[in-house]
């Protein structure tokens, strides 16, 4: 009964809750177009208005949304059908079929900073590996390929206001190289203040602190408005495959898209296995009999250990999508695409104050229910290699892995999973990761390590098996060039213990 009732709400909370969100609707509608009006050049505001015109009815659905409580019900929630769910196995029996690179264009959303990583200006400059950034290894891996195969497949980086200009500046330097790079940006909406539901920015120049680029499910949308859907579309490309700028695994697959081309679908998802480390990745589930994505923030609070539970929930979307590009083009013309919407509060600081702020995000995964025979593709876990934080950086940048034409490899002599890498608040920014360990470690036989404190790696150290390193407050552990460690807790005074 509890279920039922939670959702249950009175005829006259309704009534004030529709109320209340048709005034903050029709405020908010009166602050942007004062927000419109405050551009004076014709071209410039009609752009602007369009794009005030999207975040309004993404505010006024969450307004819906927040009033009507249409949360999930978690009864009806089921594991996908065989059908929704395929194995790359079945798959990969498939002929590769180059010709149809020609139908293919690949898209990296390249829209985040690095200041996770403790890095000024766009995430995909980091240095990654032998002095290639992200952004070096996408070109040279679509480059490759367009000569191995002689094909012209297009690049194209989904960029935000924050990565634009300096993206621009960059992909200057690969104007000689075999591949051609677009670029476009995606919207740049308004914050909207927590308590008064109005918007941050009152006019166009406003600091950058008072707008936010709307997660990538805003890339169906903008592809439109930036004219290069159709530019696409009018070159004979039918595929677009779409993929975070930071996974490095996520390298173009003849038999994913040949698969898709023979079945038609319209949405193809690339899932993998669950460990540990991945318990909050979004999942596919089956829900009033459409395929769809359960992201975490949906999941209410007394089924997280549910949602977490690898044998329920057995894989997680790597982000990896393959979209026809007729679909997008036919949906968003007819305003179709509702994805889930993501409530993410933020602080900005007005006059002194820490102000609560709000911003309203979209994930592209979660548009998979809106196309026709949409359905995963469960992938092995090679393609899936993000770099989030510096762990991921000491693990791409080891022997474990050796690069091929812009595609790390795994060295075959590794055995399982990869290691679990954890490195304390030491190691957070890149530029200390690089002081502290400007030698990498040799870690083919690493199954574990934990690093926290003030230590720092010599060269030619090789760890195996499960390592700790634990340095107390106020002290510093070295570890002596050419040491060779294998299961052994290290502690402040540098004692070597096994275990």
């Amino acid at each position: 009964m509890s279920g039922s009732k939670r959702h249950t709400k009175t005829q006259s909370t309704y009534a004030f809750e529709s109320n209340t969100s048709n005034v903050a609707a029709s405020q908010m509608r009166n602050a942007l177009n004062k927000l419109a009006d405050s551009v004076k050049d014709e071209q410039l505001r009609f752009q602007f208005e369009n794009q005030l015109d999207s975040f309004f009815s993404l505010f006024r659905r969450y307004l819906v949304e927040k009033s009507s409580g249409s949360t999930l019900e978690w009864e009806k929630i089921k594991s996908p059908n065989p059908n929704e769910v395929v194995d790359y196995n079945v798959i990969s029996q498939q002929p590769e079929n180059v010709t149809n690179l020609s139908k293919l264009a690949v898209l990296k959303l390249n829209g985040g900073l690095g200041t996770s990583m403790g890095c000024v200006g766009p995430k995909s400059v980091i240095e990654v590996r032998d002095g290639n950034t992200f952004l070096d290894l996408s070109v040279r891996q679509i480059e490759h390929l367009n000569r191995q195969y002689d094909s012209d497949v297009p690049l194209l980086l989904m960029n935000s206001f924050n990565t634009d200009k300096d993206t621009e500046h960059l992909i200057k330097k690969y104007s000689a190289n075999r591949i051609r790079i677009r670029s476009f940006n995606q919207s740049k909406f308004p914050r909207v203040y927590k308590d008064s539901m109005l918007p941050v920015p009152t006019t166009i120049n406003d600091p950058l602190d008072a707008w936010y680029p709307p997660g990538h499910g805003d890339l169906f949308e903008s592809l439109h408005a930036s004219g290069e859907l159709d530019a696409l579309i009018a070159q004979g490309r039918e595929i677009l495959f779409v993929s975070n700028g930071d996974n490095l695994g996520a390298t173009v697959d003849l038999k994913i898209l040949n698969h898709m081309l023979e079945t038609g679908a319209e949405y193809i998802m690339e899932l993998t296995d669950k460990t540990r480390a991945d318990v909050k990745g979004g999942t596919l589930i089956n829900y009033d009999g459409q395929v769809r994505l359960l992201e975490v923030a949906q999941v209410p609070k007394e089924h997280i250990d549910e949602f977490k539970n690898i044998r329920k929930f057995k894989n997680f979307n790597t982000n990896n999508l393959w979209i026809n590009l007729k679909a997008i083009k036919r949906l968003i013309e007819s305003s179709a695409l509702q994805m889930e919407i993501i409530p993410n509060g933020k602080t900005i600081v007005r006059n002194g104050h820490e102000i609560n702020v709000l911003q309203l995000e979209t994930a592209c995964g979660a548009a998979i229910r809106h196309f026709e025979g949409a359905h995963g593709v469960v992938v092995p876990r090679s393609r899936f290699l993000p770099v989030k934080t510096c762990s991921d950086l000491l693990l791409v940048k080891s022997d474990l892995f050796y690069l091929q034409h812009g595609a790390l490899k795994l060295d075959p002599t590794r055995f399982g999973p990869n290691p679990l890498i954890k490195l304390g608040s030491h190691f957070k920014k890149v530029s200390n990761f690089n002081s502290r360990i400007s030698h990498i470690p040799k870690i083919v036989e690493l199954d574990h390590l934990t690093i926290t404190g003030n230590v720092f790696l010599g060269k030619d150290v090789t760890l195996r098996g499960t390592v700790i390193i634990v340095c107390s407050d106020g002290q510093r552990i070295d570890i002596p060039n050419g040491s060779i460690l294998e299961n052994v807790v290290i502690t402040g005074n540098l004692q070597i213990l096994e275990h």
